[in-house]
């Protein structure tokens, strides 16, 4: 069987680790560097990176914060932000990530999605979607959520399967920060139409709430959440111990 994957999310903005509620609302949690060498001894499976205001702010991402984290990490580092181009790609991946998270840069571009796995192989190439409801269909936003594209999630993610994208990243705008629990009818709607590997991300707000997941939408391979991490209000390990009780096959 396969384990289903634990994986904390730093979103950063000048340096700094922050968290907000439905992408708004931002305030200031820790250093990014801190916070990832504590997941990194304490059983996460993965990391993920977000330069939460590169695109809006159409400059470069950090590089300076992830080759500091890099260097302290020894666990899968995905990097995300202002990633519009293949050179982009080669600058994150030199910087020390395993895998590139791209999401406005793809859909000013849909072609960079092949053009980055033909070149770095599909396993680097990550499409992450922020997703919102808009008249009871599923929109894609770029820009940080600020922006609808008025592109319907579920071509849009079946697109990203047929063009070189080895993993989906489904932010629900709608449930992030509200940990109210995952954005199960969204994720099992994006599952129906993909065979990628499918993480979920908005909304984990206790433990139950990844075990809802995992039995709801058995499907989805990942599980992301930052602020409940971040203040230590759950513990990946006890997490772990905790899913594995109910069933659900992780690594320990």
């Amino acid at each position: 069987m396969i384990t289903k994957r634990i994986i904390p999310c730093l979103d950063i903005r000048d340096g700094r680790v922050v968290k907000g509620v439905n992408f708004e609302g931002v305030r200031d949690v820790e250093d990014p560097v801190a916070l990832a060498r504590l997941y990194n001894t304490s059983g996460a499976d993965e990391l993920v990176f977000y330069d939460i205001t590169a695109s809006v702010e159409g400059r470069s991402l950090f590089t300076d914060v992830l080759v500091r984290t890099a260097k302290e990490v020894f666990i899968p580092l995905t990097v995300g932000g202002s990633i519009n181009t293949v050179e982009d790609f080669d600058r994150v991946l030199k910087c020390g990530a395993d895998k590139v998270s791209v999401n406005t840069g793809a859909l000013k571009d849909p072609t960079l999605l092949e053009r980055a796995a033909l070149k770095y192989g599909a396993q680097c190439v990550v499409l992450s979607m922020d997703v919102k409801r808009v008249n009871g269909k599923f929109h894609v936003f770029q820009k940080g959520g600020r922006e609808d594209t008025g592109r319907d999630a579920l071509e849009w993610a079946a697109y990203g399967e047929e063009h070189g994208a080895g993993e989906l990243v489904v932010n629900s705008i709608d449930t992030d920060g509200v940990r109210n629990g995952f954005d199960v009818e969204l994720l099992s709607a994006i599952c129906d139409v993909v065979s990628l590997p499918v993480i979920a991300s908005g909304g984990a707000g206790n433990m139950q709430h990844f075990a809802e997941l995992f039995k709801k939408v058995p499907k989805v391979d990942a599980g992301l959440a930052a602020s409940i991490f971040h203040f230590r209000e759950v513990a990946v390990k006890d997490l772990k111990e905790y899913l594995r009780e109910q069933g659900i096959e992780v690594r320990l």
